[in-house]
């Protein structure tokens, strides 16, 4: 049996970081009525909501929802700890989701969006050599 409901959780949540219903709604984009259906448990929040009060909390999904979800031991497993490569994957993906960055960015392709998005987290000596040997590559 699960030690407390999802509701709870997003209750406890709220109050041990001393924020209102109206904090974190406008945080994660609903309505405050829907939000507090959420913690009354009248409602259950999107895949999507539940991953934008993670973040919020800065906590994994996992804490979020555990103990609050019955698992069926022959069915459940203890997936694997992510591997950095998927943790700077979903960092990709975060970077190039915010409003700024999306329309920064809509125009360029798949690779132009990687080598800027690495290229970003260079020292500036790094970027002055990548220029350099981009130059060189440029003139084969």
């Amino acid at each position: 049996m699960t030690n407390k409901t999802l509701a709870d959780k997003l209750k406890e949540l709220r109050k041990f970081h001393n924020y209102n219903q109206e904090d974190i709604a406008a945080v994660i984009g609903v309505i405050r009525q829907t939000y507090s259906h959420y913690e009354t448990g009248k409602r259950t929040p999107s895949g999507d909501i539940l991953c934008k009060l993670a973040r919020f909390y800065n906590i994994t999904m996992d804490e979020l929802i555990a103990d609050t979800v019955e698992l069926d031991p022959d069915l459940y497993f203890t997936s694997p700890a992510p591997t950095q490569r998927a943790e700077e994957f979903g960092e990709y993906l975060s970077y190039f989701n915010t409003e700024t960055n999306k329309k920064k960015y809509q125009f360029h392709s798949v690779l132009e969006k990687e080598l800027l998005y690495y290229f970003e987290k260079l020292s500036e000596a790094d970027k002055k050599e990548i220029i350099e040997f981009t130059k060189i590559k440029a003139r084969k």
